[in-house]
């Protein structure tokens, strides 16, 4: 026998590819299609009976459920109270709807459905109508999500509608109050099944639905076979539940229980447990809820502060605020030594300058005619009425009779030319 943890370990990988040259071996076939099989869960389904096996001291029953419109049948396994208990006496050729999940048995590589309950055909026929009803809703468009209204988070007054005294109450009043200990209930009791329930819970939600001070409406009942719940497939009720204003929450039976009040319904609840949990919320989580944004508040705060502080420690210590005059002091030694360099410059240039007039004017005393006449030389201009004297360059410019000056060292002299020689010597 083939053991799961021996089927996981021939299990191929999920990314190896099938093929001629990579089959899959037939443990890793059976294990997948009891996995897909597996996915199915519950399902309810008609056939007759063409076989009923039950053997004495065992805890397994084996029926075969046959379509009566086709060549095709499935097998069954229940427990034997199933049929030992059944109301109407099981025999080979009933009709009857049955409920259960489907199961593959790597090991025979078979299918079979394990029921839990079995019922007449009657049963049958009446799912039959809730399924034509539910496809009228549907086509309809009361099941569309885009029409589901929001719950209020905290609801001043929650609207219950249930049976007296009922389990469901008790659960939806009990496990609110422990939730959120201030909410208030308006609750109308009706009866839950029979042929008044359908009536008395419209009239309800209509009463609830026209209060003001409602607004959330909880339609609860615990759970219960499908005779009992049919009021809450009645097309009566799930338009009128479409019709109200008020949100309705639908907490009808349990979790496999899905009368088509639970589709019409703004919110769904699995039972009426999980209805009070979902119209309030939860005081102790809320509180600590705001406990820890008031702690991640503060947090955040001081850390803000925090980091503020030292940004501004950081700017107070930088050297610019810490010493403010110390960099126009640095720019004040700057000046001061620029400005002596500056000067040092100008007076050495100034020497310079001077030094070189000084040697200039030295040469231009010696090469002057100052410094000539000085050494007793003399200059000899010729005297021209009505004009300045003219310096006499040669003997021919001055015939004799010619008025001269004579300028020496420490004056001037007029003569005039008695003659002339032009070797040079003296007359």
């Amino acid at each position: 026998m083939t053991t799961p943890d021996s089927q996981a370990a021939a299990r191929p990988s999920a990314q190896t590819s099938n093929s001629a040259e990579n089959p899959w071996p037939v443990r890793s076939v059976s294990t997948k299609v009891a996995a897909w099989i597996d996915r199915l869960g519950s399902i309810w389904v008609e056939g007759q009976i063409t076989q009923i096996n039950v053997r004495p001291g065992t805890r397994t029953a084996f029926l075969v459920l046959r379509d009566p419109a086709a060549d095709m049948s499935l097998s069954v396994t229940c427990s034997p109270n199933l049929i030992r208990d059944s109301p109407v006496p099981l025999t080979e050729g009933s009709r009857v709807v049955m409920f259960g999940k489907l199961s593959f048995y790597t090991g025979r590589g078979s299918v079979s459905l394990r029921v839990t309950e079995i019922r007449p055909v009657g049963i049958g026929e009446l799912l039959a109508r809730i399924e034509r009803l539910r496809g009228l809703l549907a086509a309809e468009g009361l099941f569309d999500p885009r029409l589901k209204r929001p719950l209020p988070f905290l609801p001043r007054t929650v609207g219950l509608v249930t049976g007296r005294a009922s389990a469901a109450e008790r659960d939806v009043l009990s496990v609110a109050g422990q939730r959120w200990p201030a909410v208030q209930f308006e609750v109308r009791n009706t009866a839950v099944q029979g042929p008044t329930a359908t009536a008395q819970i419209v009239a309800a939600l209509a009463e609830l639905d026209a209060d003001p001070h409602v607004e959330v409406i909880v339609l609860a009942r615990g759970g219960g076979s499908v005779e009992d719940l049919l009021p809450f497939s009645d097309e009566t009720l799930c338009r009128a539940i479409a019709a109200c204003t008020t949100p309705v929450v639908s907490a009808i039976g349990h979790e496999p229980d899905s009368p088509l009040c639970d589709l019409v319904a703004d919110v769904r609840a699995a039972t009426p447990t999980d209805a009070a949990k979902r119209v309030v919320p939860d005081a102790v989580a809320e509180q600590a809820l705001v406990t820890e944004f008031r702690a991640r508040g503060a947090a955040a705060l001081r850390n803000w502060v925090a980091r503020e502080a030292r940004s501004l420690a950081d700017l107070r210590s930088r050297p610019v605020l810490a010493d403010p005059l110390a960099t126009v002091e640095r720019r004040a030694e700057d000046v001061t030594r620029m400005r002596d360099a500056a000067r040092r410059d100008i007076h050495r240039v100034v020497d310079v300058q001077r030094t070189t007039l000084e040697h200039l004017s030295a040469r231009l005393t010696t090469l002057g005619p100052a410094a000539t006449l000085a050494r007793g030389y003399a200059v000899v201009q010729r005297m021209v009425p009505g004009s300045d004297p003219e310096v006499l360059r040669s003997v021919d410019d001055a015939p004799p009779g010619t008025q001269v000056r004579v300028r020496v060292a420490d004056g001037a002299l007029v003569a005039a030319v008695m003659g002339k020689d032009k070797s040079g010597e003296q007359k």
